[in-house]
């Protein structure tokens, strides 16, 4: 499935007032009623302009709340609004990009021709094809097939497709897994860039040092939020000297609930 704009509306490059996300009460029960519950009474504010790291091991819930911000996963209860809007509202298409863990564009289309069509999508400028090209260093990518690419590349064309039209939030799902440490640094530079023209970015992860990387943490687990904080408030609250020690440090005599991811 190609890049998911979430649902046109707003003009290219306003920024909202207020807080980029809102949730409230969020429950999330996959498989039905009797499915699992993947998110659960989940409340959370993200500001506007900032990197938030939503960190967590596998099966803590990251996917999952991240398809509920971008408007694609049915909701239980509860609520959540971006950008002023509720989430999956038809005037969040152009403001907001999704980057999903397997990548999301055509294999049989070269680079440009899959970043052509998906601007034409959602309404960006052609011009935004070399700018978004040359912001994740794939230039010289331009007209090969993206499934004779390798898989960092692959990734990175995603991204490109979701940088089209300059949304004002990006939600990435672990874009930097599977990645060199060189491209990892590159991309986080990336981000940082975004940030300062006034982004703003959820970013998950399960690598923990990539936590120095954000402005504000979000740290899951069995589907709750348990805790939602900066860096080194963070570790000022729980007095430690990393996130993977303060993360520990929090979940310390909780038992797992076996919820899903």
């Amino acid at each position: 499935m190609p890049d998911v704009r979430a649902p046109a509306g707003g003009a290219p490059g306003a920024r909202a007032p207020g807080p980029a996300v809102r949730a409230t009460d969020l429950r999330v029960v996959r498989g039905g009623r009797r499915g699992t519950l993947a998110l659960d009474g989940v409340t959370l504010t993200v500001p506007s302009g900032v990197i938030v790291g939503v960190l967590g091991p596998s099966g803590s819930g990251k996917s999952t709340l991240l398809r509920a911000i971008v408007g694609v996963q049915v909701i239980t209860s509860g609520s959540i609004e971006v950008l002023g809007l509720p989430a999956g509202s038809t005037g969040l298409r152009r403001r907001l990009g999704y980057v999903t863990q397997a990548p999301s564009v055509y294999g049989d289309l070269t680079v440009q021709r899959n970043l052509r069509y998906l601007g034409a999508v959602v309404g960006a400028p052609a011009s935004d094809v070399g700018r978004v090209l040359d912001e994740v260093d794939l230039v010289d990518c331009a007209h090969r097939r993206v499934d004779s690419l390798s898989g960092g590349q692959r990734s990175r064309v995603s991204l490109a497709a979701a940088l089209l039209g300059t949304p004002e939030l990006l939600v990435l799902d672990e874009p930097t897994v599977g990645l060199d440490p060189v491209l990892r640094r590159d991309l986080w530079d990336l981000f940082g860039r975004l940030r300062e023209r006034g982004t703003t970015l959820l970013v998950s992860s399960h690598v923990m040092d990539e936590a120095t990387r954000c402005d504000r943490l979000l740290l899951l687990r069995d589907g709750h939020v348990i805790a939602d904080d900066t860096l080194p408030g963070l570790l000022a609250r729980t007095g430690t000297s990393d996130v993977d020690a303060a993360f520990l440090a929090l979940i310390e005599g909780q038992p797992p609930n076996g919820r899903g991811s």
